[in-house]
């Protein structure tokens, strides 16, 4: 959460005791006791929607990651009624609960999650509300099948709980399919522990009506996305304890990046004072790869890190893509720890640098480097996999 940056949700996973579940099968073979799996969820921003909508029916885990939808040894969590929940409302370390239930000791590599079908009547099941637009329907066959899938490393001890978030990136996972005006499901899942930790600051308020993103990354891997509040105030959590760089982006505005951001066990990282974001002109880069393919603008920092400005899928149909980059220095500090203000200066040589960043499944990433771009400038770059 990306288009840019991501809505993503996140689904909670803990150990405790819950009695409507229907458990069968597990963990390893030679594990004993049980422990307890706790599910919840969350989002990050949605990149052009007032609302994304999808109904969780059931949550599925298997000790082998390889393991079809028919094989023996699944555990499920049946969600009675299924429960419908706009992403949107999931922003700013704000989860919501799914459930819980006890499953046998033993690691955990494969999740499903089944989302509920669209059926005729209103409210849809699963749906977007393109921002000042009407109610449509969102295609999920996977996730209504055979549920949406994702490798885990899900390790329940005996008798303890197991803390985990599924973090679904909306923004990147709500596929526009060409003229057709269809949004297609198309899952970008990341599992991570349930923590404390995290950072937490805020902007200027006035950005919150344009369409501002707040991402953690490590080197160019976008870990944690969110939207500020009407405030101006986000929270970039879980994640865990590590060193981050802190993005800050906007449409028509200039890139700002605090680096070496400290991240502890059980501590919110404070950025202190809010953050504006000046105006930056734009230049465009489109053009085409094969459907499926995620398209990521990546811009190298001088010294490091590389930083990932803007992703998403191509069109569902066509392949298109296209992105507005700023061209202006982005603004860069190091991270100081408050009162102590950031000191942000502009980084000359990466103005107007992108690499573009082409994945798609079953091939090796493409890093293809663009022109320098300047203001008002119009590339296009064709992709294509062998």
């Amino acid at each position: 959460m990306p288009i840019h940056s991501s809505s993503s949700f996140k689904l909670l996973l803990s150990a405790t005791a819950l009695a409507a579940l229907a458990a069968c099968g597990g963990g390893d073979d030679d594990a004993s006791g049980q422990g307890t799996l706790r599910l919840s969820m969350t989002d990050a921003p949605a990149c052009g929607f007032d609302a994304v909508n999808v109904t969780v029916e059931r949550v599925r885990v298997h000790n082998s990651a390889s393991a079809g939808v028919n094989a023996v040894g699944w555990s499920e969590l049946v969600l009675d009624p299924p429960r419908r929940l706009n992403l949107l409302d999931l922003t700013n370390g704000v989860m919501q609960e799914l459930g819980q239930w006890p499953l046998p000791a033993g690691k955990y590599s494969q999740l499903r999650l089944v989302l509920a079908a669209n059926g005729g009547n209103a409210p849809l099941a699963n749906s977007v509300v393109p921002s000042g637009a009407d109610e449509v329907a969102l295609k999920t066959p996977s996730g209504q099948q055979s549920g949406v899938k994702m490798n885990t490393h899900i390790d329940i001890a005996a008798n303890q709980m197991a803390d985990f978030v599924l973090d679904f990136d909306a923004c990147k996972s709500v596929v526009t399919a060409g003229k057709s005006g269809q949004y297609l499901l198309k899952p970008v899942v990341s599992v991570i522990p349930r923590l404390i930790s995290g950072v937490g600051g805020a902007i200027d308020a006035a950005l919150y009506h344009a369409g501002a993103l707040v991402s953690l990354q490590q080197d160019g891997v976008v870990v944690r996305t969110t939207v500020p509040d009407a405030s101006g105030r986000f929270l970039l959590q879980p994640a865990p304890a590590g060193n981050y760089s802190v993005v800050f982006t906007a449409p028509g505005r200039t890139t700002l990046v605090v680096k070496n951001v400290p991240v502890s066990t059980d501590t919110v990282t404070p950025l202190g004072a809010p953050i504006g974001l000046p105006p930056s002109p734009l230049a465009m880069v489109h053009g085409t790869a094969p459907v499926n393919t995620l398209m990521r603008a990546m811009q190298p920092l001088t010294g490091g890190p590389n930083i990932e400005v803007v992703g998403r899928y191509v069109d569902g149909e066509s392949g298109a893509y296209g992105f507005a980059l700023p061209t202006a220095a982005p603004l860069v500090a190091r991270y100081a720890a408050p009162p102590t203000a950031l000191s942000f200066a502009p980084d000359a040589s990466a103005a107007g640098r992108y690499d573009l960043r082409a994945s798609l499944e079953g091939f090796a990433d493409k890093t293809v480097e663009l022109p320098l771009l300047q203001a008002g400038d119009n590339v296009q770059t064709d992709i294509n996999f062998p």
